[in-house]
Parts: C-alpha cells; sequence; structure tokens
C-alpha cells in the first residue's frame, strides 16, 4: 500500500459524534475534523481534480486480477486499511474476493459480508458508506462499508478493515463511494460486454465453482448429521449436553444452507429481473422512432437462470434489434423469451421489416462468439418483403468440463485426510497416525472410513497401495505394522 498514507483514520463528521455504532453522512460538505492532519493527508491527494481523477483511471485501466490490489493502494491515501473484501453480483464465479494479510481476509467469508450488508443497508441504501464495528475472523473490528446497485442488479459491497478506531472524515466517505461506483459501473460494463474467451471461462469457473460447492455442503452436512443421530438418542442420559450439541449443529446446517442460497443469488439471475432490465435498455434504442415494440416476459418469470447466459441473451436481442432498425427498415419489433422443454433459454427477435438480414449478422458485434462460448446457437430467418426473425438458444445447464490430463485417484481427498493416508501409506497404526497428527484416535478412523470410500477399496492395504502408485508417502517409510 501507500507509504504516504498518513495517520491511519483520523478525522470525523460535522457535529464531532465518534461512536462506531452510530452512522457518519457523507452529504459533501464542509469537513470539519477534530483531526486536521489526517483530513489534510486526504485531501492532499484527492483534493484537486486531476489528481482524483487520475487515480479512478489508474483503477479502471487495471486488469481484473489485479483490481483489488491497485484498488487497495490508491484507497489507502482515501480511507487507511489493513486489508478490504468485496462481495459482487456482477462477478458471477468470484463474488467474494479480499486482499490483504491472508490470516485475515482467509477467514472472511461471504456470508461475513452479507451479514454485514444487511446491517450497513439503511445507510448504504441512502448512498453514503457506513462505518462502526464489527465481528470479522474472530474480533471485534473497525470496518467502513459502502455499497451501490449497478444497472438495478446485485449489489456490491466493498468492506475497508482498518486499523485505527478514529472516525474517517465525511468528505472521504463521499469520495470512496463515487469511487465504488465508478469501479462497479465499469466492472458492470465489463461483465455485460464480454469477450467471448472471457464469457467461457467464466462459465467453466462457474462450472468449477459448483461442484466444490456441491463436495463442501455434501461432506458437512452428512458429517453434522452423523452427529445428530447418537445426541438424539434416547440412551444418552445427559440431557443438557445432548440438547446444547444438537442446537450448534443444526445452526451449522442452517449456515451452510444459507451459504448456498447466498451464492446461487450472486451466480444466477431471476428470469423477469434479466427480462425487464433488457426492455429498459431497448427502449431509449426506439425513442426517436416509429417503431412499436411488443414484448413477451418468460412464463416462468421465477425462474434462475445462470447470470452469463441472462448477460448474452440480453446482448444478442439488444444487437438484434440494432441490426434490424439499421438494415430492415421495420415498423413493428416483437421479442420474447421462454424456456424450452430440452433446457434452452431461448430469445426472439421478430421484425416486420424488408427481410434481407443474412445469417452472418450477428457477427459484426461479436455477439455471435458470445453464444457459441456458452454452447448456444443462433439463426436468422428472412423473408423478402415480410420480415426477419433471429432466434437465439442458450442452454441453463453448467458444461461438463473437459478432463486435459489423467485424474489424480488423491484429488478427492482433504488436505487432513491425505496427510491420514500418507501415514497409513507407511503401515502405521492408527494409535501412532493420532500421536504423528495430534489428533484422537477415533478420528483417525473416521478419517480411515472415508478414505476407504472415496478411494472406492475395500482395506486399508488396498488404499496403502493406491497412495504408492500416487506417490506417497513423503519421506521414508517407517516400520510399523498396520492395525
Amino acid at each position: 500500500m501507500d507509504g504516504t498514507s498518513g495517520t491511519s483514520g483520523a478525522g470525523g463528521s460535522a457535529d464531532g459524534d465518534t461512536d462506531h455504532g452510530a452512522n457518519h453522512g457523507t452529504d459533501g460538505g464542509a469537513d470539519h475534523s477534530a483531526d486536521g492532519g489526517a483530513d489534510e493527508t486526504w485531501r492532499r491527494h484527492w483534493g484537486r481534480p486531476e489528481d482524483a481523477l487520475a487515480r479512478v483511471a489508474e483503477v479502471l485501466r487495471t486488469p481484473r486480477p489485479d483490481l483489488l490490489r491497485q484498488l487497495s493502494a490508491v484507497l489507502d491515501t482515501l480511507v487507511p486499511h489493513t486489508a478490504l473484501a468485496q462481495l459482487s453480483g456482477v462477478c458471477t464465479f468470484s463474488p467474494s474476493l479480499g486482499y490483504g494479510p491472508p490470516e485475515l481476509t482467509g477467514a472472511i467469508g461471504a456470508l461475513d459480508l452479507s451479514r454485514l450488508a444487511e446491517r450497513a443497508a439503511g445507510t448504504t441504501a441512502a448512498g453514503r458508506p457506513w462505518q462502526g464495528e464489527a465481528e470479522l475472523a474472530g474480533h471485534s473490528r473497525p470496518v467502513v462499508v459502502t455499497a451501490t446497485s449497478p444497472g438495478n442488479g446485485h449489489g456490491a459491497v466493498l468492506v475497508l478493515v482498518r486499523a485505527d478506531t478514529g472516525p474517517v472524515a465525511s468528505g472521504a466517505l463521499a469520495v470512496l463511494q463515487q469511487l465504488w461506483d465508478l469501479v462497479i459501473a465499469h466492472s458492470d460494463h465489463r461483465a455485460t460486454d464480454a469477450a467471448p474467451a472471457q464469457t467461457a471461462t467464466s462459465r467453466a469457473s462457474a462450472n468449477a465453482r459448483a461442484r466444490a460447492i456441491a463436495e463442501f455442503t455434501g461432506t458437512h452436512s452428512a458429517a453434522l448429521s452423523a452427529i445428530l443421530a447418537p445426541l438424539r438418542s434416547a440412551d444418552l442420559d445427559d440431557a443438557t449436553a445432548r440438547r446444547s450439541a444438537t442446537e450448534l449443529a443444526v445452526t451449522a446446517l442452517l449456515e451452510l444452507r444459507q451459504g448456498a442460497e447466498l451464492d446461487r443469488a450472486l451466480s444466477e439471475k431471476p428470469a423477469a429481473e434479466a427480462f425487464a432490465r433488457m426492455v429498459r435498455e431497448l427502449r431509449p434504442l426506439l425513442r426517436h422512432t416509429r417503431v412499436q415494440l411488443d414484448v413477451v416476459p418468460p412464463a416462468e418469470a421465477d425462474r434462475s437462470l445462470p447470470a452469463d447466459a441472462a448477460h448474452t441473451a440480453r446482448d444478442a436481442v439488444r444487437a438484434a434489434v440494432l441490426l434490424m432498425l439499421e438494415q430492415e427498415k421495420p415498423t413493428r419489433l416483437h421479442v420474447s423469451w421462454q424456456f424450452t422443454a430440452d433446457g434452452l433459454l431461448r430469445a426472439v427477435v421478430r421484425g416486420d421489416g424488408l427481410g434481407l438480414l443474412t445469417a452472418e449478422a450477428l457477427t459484426v458485434h461479436r455477439t455471435a462468439d458470445r453464444i457459441t462460448a456458452l454452447g448456444g446457437r443462433h439463426g436468422v430467418e428472412a423473408v423478402p418483403g415480410w420480415g426477419t426473425t433471429v432466434t437465439v438458444d442458450l442452454p441453463l445447464a453448467l458444461p461438463e468440463p473437459v478432463p486435459t490430463t489423467t485424474a489424480d485417484p488423491l484429488d478427492g481427498l482433504h488436505p487432513r485426510e491425505r496427510e491420514v493416508l500418507d501415514q497409513l501409506a507407511r503401515g502405521r497404526r492408527n494409535r501412532d497416525i493420532a500421536a504423528a497428527l495430534h489428533i484422537s484416535e477415533s478420528t483417525v478412523k473416521f478419517h480411515v472410513a472415508n478414505i476407504l470410500a472415496k478411494l472406492d477399496v475395500a482395506s486399508r492395504g488396498e488404499a496403502a497401495a493406491l497412495a504408492h502408485r500416487a506417490g506417497l508417502p513423503h519421506g521414508p517409510v517407517g516400520l510399523h505394522a498396520a492395525s
């Protein structure tokens, strides 16, 4: 981060309120900070319009993988912080990201950011950042939360974790809000108008993420269900312990489900919402024409569809409408979306123009490449004198990834299970494995049972043989007899 950031987080609002549980306004008016040094620090970097615009340009020019790093460096001169994290519906395959010390950012999940966004909703909905104390990574920390909603879609939340507990100057918060609005608007355009290669990468990443979430949810749900079974048994006489443990396990299950629902909300779009946004984008194109627009939304309005499919369908319809306005001279356009029985989103644009549009027309806007990247197809049916119909079919299911190398048979094991298998491949007994890994012997038995099931083998010997073929164990092999 920029080493010229000065004293962290000093400054305050006009009324001098220093209670972090309160919300500090960002009306952009005069800023009477309690600490003139901190006020001078951010104004020195952001006070002149040309300096502020140059810093915004630095962020917007940054490639997506380095965006948070650059944003952190730029914001450190405005709101000094130790880490930042974002939760965004703009990015459909990595909605939760962080930058800063791994021990801090690695412990901040999407649920933490979602709950913090809900807590700050009253202030951020009014277009002002919220500052206060929040429980993150096991400690109460001073934070600044700002949010924005691009294109009436899912909101994007930025959380700055600060080292200083003093209030941030209201003027600095106002600049922070405007900068975050610009960053997300720019990211939204990137997502909407992504190149075909980026669209394909987005879908492949979403596929991998969906698999990881499914495995994570299944594994933990099975483990927690196993815990609940004996705790609910009538054979146990310690009712208080049983009740407490049951409540903890049920809470964990609910959090898992909440996490899955949050991820789905960020990576999918309601069909009705996506269609309505498309219609809003089409109306300005027809404002100064005499063309009548008829729209038919999908019948299953509550159904969700992948965000990249929604983006591509909107882009394809917009491109088709522009082409018809330029080449077909229609008086009436009919636009519809529907879900087909074979799992497709079908977007249709029909015009009553000249009927001369060619099948290659959509390549002008690279729209055809984006459709192909998602495994979709498009067709143009033109009848001279009667009009043209453009049909786009996009698959709703994630495509299966194409394996590029032979899969490692141990890929399905968690890190701790690999450690247990490494010890097992050395011929060690459960008791010795427990001592080596500093876990209980019953935990070792639990891991061994999971290993046998995941490797689809019947005995410890078969598991050890499979481990040896995969390159385990690491280091010298002991002479212990297996139990």
